[in-house]
């Protein structure tokens, strides 16, 4: 450590013994792992839906807020405080998010005796309007974007950013490139600053098409040094939610003196509001080196480990020890090799980012060498608020865990991450791994040529698309078919010693069916002749091994057989096959539908559990293909859904407030009352 402290010593003597997390998931985890290292207690908060949940469990006391929503829960700082006293903890950490950068929380905090494991209450609110806090800084000597009033927006502008004023993580964020669309944005953007932070207040600035994202953290104490620790780039970014981060920044180590210029930019901004603890510095940079301050995040980041694996630094630790009266020493230790951080989201970024809610069957992540500890030597770090059997529902962010590498090269934490991710197993939710490991090999991050338009620079259809070619997920799913057939065998009753399908004469083959997100029904068929199984339309394809969970096949090829090994694992009608091919996850298909499950024609289904929040048209109606129809929300986020084609609006099957589930009929879109009352005319 870096620090002179007294140990467990709060402000003006008193002991820090046990802490409460106003928090849920990885970060509550994540503090809850320094605590314990440090000899603390620890106190957790959950919300019903969270009952369950590993941050619960791991707690040595955790305390109910009724309710499930954020609103209801973790936004109810009166029930936090009461929460930590009746549990018996001396302080309270915010974690980040929820009320972590909420004043009155922390006043609240304070009047009621207990230690606030952040900033000071000035410098939140100093910094909690990013309106006000670009006029501080700009008063300060930071380079600011200026901010612009929504009324005053004029095409000249265009295109515009609008921002919510308390809060970030892309929530209450729109961008906007014609005055048409800027009143309804910026509504739409009010109800989810208003939901994700409990203040419906936006405002708007330039927005960069393209651009580097780099933020610096800063640690303060109470005794006036102030550290810049490093700079991370999170440039890497899907709807203004950071996907991707590292450190260092690719960009600042290749242009000269712009670390000086930004860190000097940083220690300005924490001085001019007196700081303490941690907290984040962001700019807006270009490819030269230029760089706008953005706003200062007064709290913990969710990409934190990453200076942490470059500097050796525990900052929760920090946070705990200035919190205490902790004399930082005079400099920070200095950065040294590379680690990068993605965020494995539970959404499909190939249909427009959902996001995804169900059960987490299964989660491994090989090389991982702590879990919310620090790297000294290459290796992969797993921070995840979830474990096997853990649900993932709606109210909350989707993220599943932080995955991240750290080596002495960035070419080599790029790889080990990638390396890591692409041979994960992850079951019973669609994720984003897929589409960070593409980015990971993507020769234009290699060469550090990152910026928030890179999904769009280089094509989200391309970076989406699954790991796993066509032809290696056909062969996954032929090792899908011969384990459930091994796995049938297993269980029989009777000649479970035969293989499956078996006759005593030739006869047709045995048909399984299963569905592939991507490409479709699989229709495979396999017959046993004489102790040797022969799959149709893979000829040469020889069976080594086949168990319920585990598939041997030699692959012929031009230059000779190759063998493949498959895990296979099954939930209900779920099969999840990992190999070093990729991930390939398909559902079986019954022999024969039942026409009860079949839907119109036209029907609009909802993607994802939520709440319906707005209806945009009435029954009887005719609409355009892609007319807003209604809006869920779901995790935080606004969702459309709109008319699969042009028609008639036939039937609207919920009403505003109402909660649906997955699949559920929302509206039908009768396209042929659409096309007779069009020629009508």
């Amino acid at each position: 450590m870096t620090t002179s402290r007294s140990d467990s010593m709060g402000v003006g003597g008193r002991p820090i013994n046990t802490v409460l997390v106003a928090n849920r998931g990885e970060i509550a985890r994540r503090v809850f792992a320094t605590c314990r290292r440090m000899g603390l207690g620890t106190v957790a908060v959950y919300s019903d839906a969270d009952a369950a949940a590993p941050h619960v469990t791991e707690a040595d006391a955790a305390v109910l807020l009724p309710g499930n929503t954020p609103a209801e829960t973790y936004l109810r700082g009166e029930l936090i405080i009461e929460a930590a006293l009746a549990a018996g903890a001396d302080a309270i950490h915010p974690g980040y998010g929820f009320l972590s950068e909420n004043a009155d929380f922390a006043k609240a905090v304070l009047a009621a005796g207990l230690v606030w494991i952040g900033p000071p209450v000035e410098a939140i609110e100093q910094m909690g309007s990013k309106v006000a806090s670009k006029k501080m800084m700009d008063a300060a000597g930071v380079p600011v974007l200026a901010e612009l009033d929504p009324a005053e927006v004029t095409e000249a502008h265009l295109p515009v950013l609008i921002k919510a004023s308390a809060g970030g993580g892309g929530r209450g964020m729109r961008v906007v490139r014609g005055l048409g669309d800027l009143e309804a944005q910026i509504e739409a953007a009010r109800r989810e600053a208003a939901s994700a932070f409990g203040d419906p207040t936006v405002f708007c600035e330039r927005y960069l098409e393209t651009g580097r994202h780099i933020e610096v953290q800063v640690m303060a104490d109470t005794h006036g040094t102030i550290w810049a620790v490093g700079e991370r780039e999170c440039s890497i970014q899907r709807r203004h939610q950071k996907v991707i981060e590292e450190a260092p920044s690719p960009l600042v180590e290749r242009v000269d003196g712009m670390r000086e210029r930004l860190f000097e930019a940083a220690r300005l901004a924490a001085g001019a509001i007196g700081y303490t603890g941690a907290g984040t510095v962001e700019f807006l940079a270009d490819e030269r080196g230029d760089f706008f301050f953005l706003e200062m995040n007064t709290r913990l980041q969710v990409e934190h480990p990453v200076t942490e694996c470059t500097t050796g630094l525990d900052l929760v630790r920090l946070q705990l020890e200035v919190a205490s009266g902790a004399t930082l020493a005079a400099e920070p230790p200095a950065m040294y090799g590379h680690s990068i951080e993605v965020r494995l989201y539970a959404e499909d970024p190939a249909h427009d980012w959902q996001p995804q809610s169900g059960t987490v069957h299964h989660i491994d992540i090989p090389l991982v060498a702590t879990e919310f500890g620090l790297l000294d030597r290459p290796g992969v770090r797993l921070d995840s608020g979830v474990v096997a059997g853990s649900v993932v529902g709606v109210h909350y962010d989707p993220m599943l865990a932080k995955v991240i590498s750290y080596a002495e090269t960035r070419s080599e934490a790029a790889r080990l991450l990638a390396n890591a991710l692409h041979r994960a197993k992850i079951h019973g939710l669609v994720t984003n791994r897929d589409l960070l490991v593409r980015v990971l090999r993507h020769p234009a991050f290699l060469a550090g040529d990152t910026d928030t338009a890179f999904f769009g620079t280089h094509g989200l259809d391309t970076l989406s698309a699954p790991l796993v070619s066509e032809s290696d997920e056909a062969l996954s799913i032929v090792a899908a078919a011969l384990a459930d057939a091994a796995a049938n065998r297993h269980t029989a009753r009777v000649g479970g010693g035969l293989p499956s399908g078996w006759r005593n004469l030739p006869s047709q083959s045995t048909h399984k069916l299963f569905e592939s997100r991507t490409s479709g029904t699989h229709d495979i068929g396999y017959r046993y002749t004489r102790g040797v199984v022969a799959v149709d339309g893979f000829d040469g394809l020889e069976l080594i091994e086949a168990t319920p969970d585990r598939v041997v096949l030699a692959v012929p090829g031009e230059k000779g057989a190759v063998r493949r090994h498959f895990a296979v694992a099954r939930y209900g009608d779920l099969v999840c096959v990992d190999s070093p091919l990729g991930p390939v996850s398909v559902r079986r298909l019954p022999r024969f539908s039942d026409p009860a499950d079949q839907v119109a024609t036209g029907s609009l289904l909802a993607p994802m559990p939520g709440s319906v929040i707005r209806l945009g048209a009435e029954v009887g109606s005719r609409v355009e293909q892609g007319q807003p129809i209604l809006w869920l929300e779901a995790m935080k986020m606004e969702h459309t859904i709109a008319a699969p084609a042009a028609g008639v609006l036939s039937a609207v099957n919920v009403t505003v407030g109402q909660q649906v589930e997955v699949g559920a009929v929302l509206a039908v879109v009768d396209p042929a009352e659409g096309t007779e009352s069009q020629e009508s005319k």
